[in-house]
């Protein structure tokens, strides 16, 4: 039976349920843009407009200083001189990324998938062996590597005594150095966003594998690569795109012969003070791993 209620302002009868409250769909629209709003906010003010400055800075006239003062002369010619002065400093830098990449992920793929599948309880304490050099600080680690890779040090001495290397034969102060320094000081950030995609693989696939008459060798190729390709892809990235631009190696395991994009950059903004051509060859840094990135995302993708 429905109840009349006497309603101010001549309402008709009510029924005992209260009327829903009005929603406004507007002010739902609104609340995830709210939410990104400082997020956005912090990017703009410290990566947005420093990098506006930063392409300002490599337009300057080449031939100011800080004790005359740069003009914006709109000087795009930085850019072809600065390739044309130091290509083989970037050819240097993606070839020992590129080789530093090769070398951590032959290290690093049966690692993460030993810790992934293999370890058990031993897991936790595996990740954490991973990760604890990075508890430790960039520059101790390399300076680390320059007692171990030292003339006088222990594993120089192993070398020379089983004959893998000569006697006057070194290894400090050479490519092979600053490449190990490369693997050793990335390899976690190849190793975990594997391992997150190895632990997701699901066993029952390599039961079915092998039920399916599959070695091991043919279903790691058919069942466990291409299910772990997100973070084959994504670790790769992850270690390549610092090891290019790095040269804290470089500078302390190598010699000038070594010397890549990142120490020239380096000395332009702090010893030189050659602002534009520094701003500039950050810029063609810039570009070149970012061409490098997008043309490996097209072909993994493609492929897998």
């Amino acid at each position: 039976m429905t109840a009349f209620v006497h309603l101010p302002g001549g309402a008709g009868p009510a029924t005992g349920t209260s009327p829903a409250a009005p929603t406004r769909p507007g002010r739902h629209r609104l609340l995830p843009y709210l939410l990104l709003l400082p997020g956005v906010a912090w990017l703009v003010v410290f990566f947005v407009v420093p990098l506006g400055q930063l392409a300002a800075a490599s337009l300057y006239d080449p031939a100011g200083s800080l004790a005359t003062g740069y003009a914006m002369t709109w000087a795009f010619g930085n850019y072809p001189d600065a390739v044309a002065a130091y290509w083989p400093q970037f050819g240097r830098s993606f070839g020992y990324a590129g080789a530093a990449c090769a070398l951590a992920l032959l290290l690093g793929y049966p690692l993460a998938y030993t810790i992934a599948r293999k370890a058990g309880r031993w897991r936790n304490v595996l990740l954490v062996c991973v990760v604890a050099p990075m508890f430790t600080n960039f520059l101790v680690r390399t300076l680390a590597w320059k007692t171990i890779l030292s003339d006088h040090g222990p594993l120089v001495g192993l070398l020379r005594d089983v004959g893998l290397l000569d006697v006057d034969g070194r290894l400090l102060a050479t490519p092979f150095a600053v490449v190990l320094g490369l693997t050793y000081n990335f390899l976690p950030f190849l190793v975990l966003p594997l391992y997150a995609s190895l632990e997701r693989l699901d066993p029952r696939l390599l039961e079915a594998a092998s039920d399916l008459y599959a070695g091991p060798v043919q279903a790691f190729r058919r069942v466990v690569l291409p299910l772990s390709m997100p973070g084959l892809t994504a670790g790769t990235l992850l270690f390549f795109i610092p090891a290019s631009g790095d040269y804290i190696n470089a500078e302390l395991l190598g010699t000038p012969n070594e010397y890549m994009i990142g120490n020239v950059i380096d000395s332009a903004f702090l010893v030189r003070l050659d602002y534009p051509q520094g701003a500039a060859l950050s810029f063609l840094l810039m570009a070149a791993v970012l061409a490098v990135v997008f043309t490996y995302l097209r072909r993994t993708g493609d492929s897998w």
